[in-house]
This record gives C-alpha cells, structure tokens and sequence, in this order.
C-alpha cells in the first residue's frame, strides 16, 4: 500500500515514519510539508492512502481535500481534540490524535486493509470530498445522483444532502465516466443509475424523473443522444 505523508512538522513526518517501518506492507512513496504541495504530490505519487494533518499553514487538510479532483483514503493526524468530531463526520477512514500510539496506527492500517480487500481498484468507486461552509463529507461518484450548476459552484445532490462545492459543472463534467452521467442541458448532469421516468415534453426535449422524484428536463438537442446511451 503507496503512502503520503502531508504535515507541516519534521518531527511529526519521521514520527509517522518511525510508526510505519513496523508494517513492512505500507510503502511511504514521499512526504509533502503543506496543502498545496500535498495537491501536488498526489498528482504525481497516485498514493493509495494519505497521512494527513489538519491544520498547516496556508490551508487546513480539509480545504486540501476539497481541492483534489478525486480523493484517496485518509488516515488524519493531529494534535486538536475538536477536530476529532468533523473528521468522523467526513468519512474519513481513521483519526490519530497524536501524539500517536502504535496500537492506534496498527488498527487504522488493519482497517485500511479490511476495506481493500473488500474491493478491487477496478470496481473501487472514485470519491469526491465536499466542503460546504464547516461541514465536509466524502462522497462515492456513483452515490451522486445529481449536479446542479450554481452560478460558479455546483449543487451536488446525495442521500438527503445537497452541499455546494466550489467548481464548475463543466470541471465535473470532464472527470465523469460519460456511461454513468449525462449532461441533460446546461444546469444539469445526471446520474444515469437513478432515473425512474422518462416522457417527451412540447419542446422536443425530455422530461425526467429522478429516484427521489425530481425533475430534471434534457434540452430538445440533447434528447437523441441521451436516447441513444440509453436505449430508448
């Protein structure tokens, strides 16, 4: 298992290193001292986890988060009691308080490798992490069963949420697999899984209803291709 470390302290990175070299299993492919060189190194490491604090300077781990296209698991690490609450909240596969205790490490990591064998890397779901305001969620693409545009955010609606994150439909559109979603018209994307009804409507286009029972119209020059995709 490919790990980052991302923290601001020298100490607290060779501490994290002193605690992995006892699970021969996770290979530490680099470290980053910050959030913007943590964006970085995901983009050219593709590590499968992340050791990750919450507070650094020029941005906190979350806003990190929120920044990434997709997420990789996340082990968090830090030294703030408060934070232990929203980091749970996120889904986040651990929280360490440090300083660390081995037995905590060794239980985070023996859930890490509970869950990827749960799955494989064909059939893992991409995950995107949403902060809306203090709240942060992560999120399974394929639980998204729409994106709203919102001037320059998107409204992402799952389960009974419906965060705004800051990026485009456009930005999203480009990252979604096209046989999953679609781009109905130009405020929204859909997900293909949670349509229940389809009918024409007077404008030539299509009227939609989605599993949760909203509607969604898909302009009258995207109709044929959306009944082409999906076989109607």
């Amino acid at each position: 298992m490919r790990a980052l470390l991302i923290d601001d302290e020298r100490l607290a990175r060779a501490e994290l290193r002193r605690l992995l070299a006892a699970h021969p299993e996770v290979e530490i492919v680099g470290e980053a001292v910050n959030a913007a060189d943590g964006v970085q190194q995901i983009a050219a490491l593709k590590p499968d986890l992340i050791f990750l604090d919450v507070q650094m300077p020029g941005g906190s781990g979350f806003d990190m988060l929120a920044s990434l296209e997709e997420a990789p698991e996340v082990i968090f690490t830090t030294a703030f009691d408060q934070y232990a609450l929203q980091a749970f909240e996120v889904n986040a596969l651990d929280y360490l308080q440090k300083p660390i205790q081995a037995a905590r490490m060794a239980s985070a990591l023996q859930r890490c490798a509970v869950r990827r064998q749960s799955t494989t890397a064909a059939t893992t779901p991409k995950k995107l992490f949403i902060k809306d305001g203090e709240r942060c969620w992560f999120v399974a693409v394929q639980d998204i069963r729409l994106f709203e545009s919102d001037g320059n955010y998107t409204r992402v609606y799952f389960e009974r949420q419906q965060p705004l994150m800051l990026r485009s439909l456009n930005q999203l559109e480009e990252k979604l697999d096209p046989q999953h979603f679609f781009r109905a018209n130009r405020r929204h994307i859909i997900n293909l899984d949670y349509v229940e009804q389809v009918e024409p409507n007077d404008a030539g286009g299509l009227d939609l209803t989605l599993r949760d029972q909203l509607q969604v119209e898909v302009s009258r020059r995207r109709a044929a291709q959306f009944k082409a995709l999906t076989s109607l």
